[in-house]
């Protein structure tokens, strides 16, 4: 079983580690908050809370699985090397299960706080349904062989997709109301910290072990934290470069009113009568 070469570096790891869970970890409560103190949650997307629920419950599949089932471990080492170290950290797996906690918190004040006229596009709808239904065929074709690696790597595939994919309604949406009002520059600045961190903490095991395995083994957390840097960039640059004339724009709710409207929208580009 591999082991660290360096104290130093294994010292690293787990420093960035730490400083990548902590990041993620309080990503969220900016947005929260924000939504809490205007009782409103217009600005923020539903689409990208809904997209991104399904990404960290697939992350949470894949990490746990990996973390603590011994069967899978060893079927990762059948396919790496049984000298490579187990990708996935005990942060990996506290951020996932945090992650989906906050996440569902977030869908939850979607649901009770004025929200405008703003909905979840059938779009989204179809891709969450699509993405489970893709998951649910996995299984059934990974039981007859136990290939448990297999089916956690289609988790993985999975929450790939979804990070990939769940950023774009936000980044069109500010880009169609010329705003970010109502989408807080506090979870992007948290996610970028937590993202850089995360890839420098691979990059360190990676050096320890004079290998790459580690980054394309688990290649899902690579490009989460390649992904997410990416629009985490482009929601600053939209914030601070883009719209800044607009940035201080707020919408004005009344203290107890909450929009009846269906909360299902036929298409994104009904964003754009949308409140600012």
């Amino acid at each position: 079983m591999a082991s660290w070469n360096s104290v130093e570096l294994e010292v690293l790891f787990y420093v960035l580690g730490w400083i990548s869970f902590c990041s993620w970890a309080i990503c969220f409560y900016p947005q929260l908050i924000l939504n809490f103190r205007r009782k409103s949650v217009q600005g923020l997307n539903f689409d990208f809370v809904v997209l991104n629920l399904t990404k960290h419950t697939s992350y949470l599949i894949y990490n746990a699985s990996l973390f603590f089932s011994s069967t899978v471990q060893r079927q990762y080492r059948q396919k790496y090397g049984f000298n490579q170290m187990i990708p996935v950290a005990v942060n990996d797996v506290a951020f996932s299960l945090h992650a989906v906690l906050m996440t569902a918190l977030t869908l939850f004040q979607v649901a009770i706080y004025d929200r405008g006229n703003q909905k979840f596009s059938k779009i989204a709808i179809a891709i969450v349904s699509v993405a489970w239904l893709s998951a649910a065929a996995c299984v059934f074709v990974a039981l007859p062989t136990h290939s448990w690696y297999w089916l956690v790597s289609c988790f993985n595939t999975l929450q790939i997709v979804m990070t990939t994919i769940k950023y774009m309604p936000q980044a069109v949406f500010n880009f169609q109301r010329k705003s970010t009002s109502g989408f807080s520059m506090g979870y992007v600045s948290f996610d970028f910290l937590g993202s850089t961190t995360s890839f420098c903490q691979m990059m360190v095991q990676s050096i320890d072990q004079r290998s790459w395995v580690n980054l394309y083994g688990n290649i899902g957390k690579t490009l989460l934290s390649l992904v997410s840097i990416f629009f985490d960039i482009l929601f600053m640059v939209q914030h601070f470069v883009l719209y800044t004339s607009k940035k201080k724009t707020n919408v004005s709710p009344s203290d107890d009113a909450v929009s009846k409207e269906p909360m299902l929208r036929p298409s994104y580009d009904q964003h754009q009568n949308d409140v600012c």
